[in-house]
């Protein structure tokens, strides 16, 4: 079996050297030659899987790395008898750690506290849900918009998008992209929106870019200077919108999902769907045997005189500072898909332990449901 692969996806031998012969290249080298005699594709979000670049091939299996699927063409491959796959939930954990040290960063920069204020979540999915958690754990009121959840008949309280722009002090959009269907989110987020979003000082999006207008939210962003703003994802990637990125608080080249255990877990879901789909080896336990540690994987804090909050912050920040990726694509924009292939490592919560002195066990149930390692001083 012949599975070719996009280089980027991290761990991908392990994985698969007992069940074929890879072939890794470029995602800009993904094309119909490269594919013709494949029978598995791996791919992340750069490759469109289409007629385009399938139609005279042999692959039987496409599984994307990544949450999102917008870039498969799912009903064309269904017809064709292609079974794809994506990773959902995959980084989740990531795209909290991200959000975290986003508030941590201006907390420390501005003074912003999210105790006491209103969260506004747009789409209410793993990640989402995990977003709502730890606003909660932060002392946020939690606003949950997501309508197709709501058809359901979730059990869940949600809320309409017009009341997330009247309610929430902070918004932050988690939702797939989608053009089509009865709940379509291309320019969910447009000019009318954000003329009603009297209360928002924070807004965040880690979503897809084309979720929101970009011509709308800087319009909306340079007659209101004091709104502070979190932008992950662009239009048009990986050519962000230059103006747009000179009003916006932090800048980040679609980073958010790109921690080291968010590629591996992703990974990981996608090799075991295939090795389930072709019945090839243990196809369900299968995961990357061991990921490197961070350089620096033990903080020590004095909790004397700081709120909880500000010894999260603590450990946020030394976890991931979010400003690095910031400084990297204001200083050079163009490196946006460089940035992103060569990204440094970043692991999550797990991999950090502290030690804390003047702490109460509130605080240290707090910090081990967040994810990181506790030990004693």
């Amino acid at each position: 079996m012949k599975i070719v692969a996009d280089i980027r996806i991290p761990f991908l031998r392990e994985g698969v050297e007992s069940v074929g012969e890879l072939t890794l290249v470029e995602a800009g080298e993904i094309e119909p030659p490269a594919v013709d005699d494949a029978d598995v594709l791996f791919v992340r979000t750069r490759t469109r899987c289409d007629e385009n670049l399938l139609k005279n091939s042999k692959v039987k299996f496409i599984g994307s790395a990544t949450i999102g699927f917008d870039h498969i063409d799912t009903q064309w491959c269904e017809s064709r008898g292609i079974q794809w796959t994506n990773a959902p939930g995959c980084n989740s954990a990531s795209v909290v750690q991200y959000i975290a040290s986003a508030f941590a960063w201006l907390h420390h920069h501005s003074g912003f506290d999210p105790d006491g204020l209103t969260i506004g979540i747009v789409g209410v999915g793993q990640v989402g849900s995990r977003v709502a958690s730890l606003a909660r754990m932060l002392g946020m009121e939690v606003l949950l918009c997501d309508p197709p959840r709501e058809e359901a008949g979730d059990d869940e309280k949600f809320v309409s998008l017009a009341e997330i722009a009247e309610k929430a002090d902070v918004v932050t959009l988690h939702t797939p992209l989608t053009s089509q269907g009865d709940h379509p989110t291309y320019h969910l987020i447009d000019a009318s929106w954000f003329d009603t979003a009297s209360k928002a000082q924070l807004f965040i999006n880690t979503s897809r870019g084309e979720v929101v207008d970009t011509i709308a939210l800087r319009n909306w962003l340079s007659n209101n200077p004091s709104v502070m703003s979190v932008i992950d994802v662009w239009e048009n990637e990986p050519e962000p919108d230059l103006q747009l990125m000179q009003l916006v608080t932090i800048a980040t080249p679609h980073v958010a999902g790109y921690s080291l255990d968010g590629k591996a877990n992703g990974t990981a879901q996608v090799v075991n769907a295939m090795r389930s789909h072709f019945k090839r080896g243990n196809f369900s336990r299968w995961y990357p045997a061991q990921l490197p540690q961070p350089e620096q994987p033990l903080l020590y804090i004095d909790c004397d005189d700081l709120t909880d909050n500000e010894v999260c912050f603590k450990a946020f920040l030394h976890s991931y500072d979010i400003s690095r990726d910031d400084f990297h694509l204001r200083h050079d924009p163009s490196s946006f898909e460089h940035y992103r292939a060569e990204y440094p490592l970043r692991r999550e919560w797990n991999a950090f332990t502290l030690r804390l002195r003047d702490s109460d066990s509130a605080l240290r149930s707090l910090l081990k449901k967040l994810g990181f390692v506790l030990k004693k001083i």
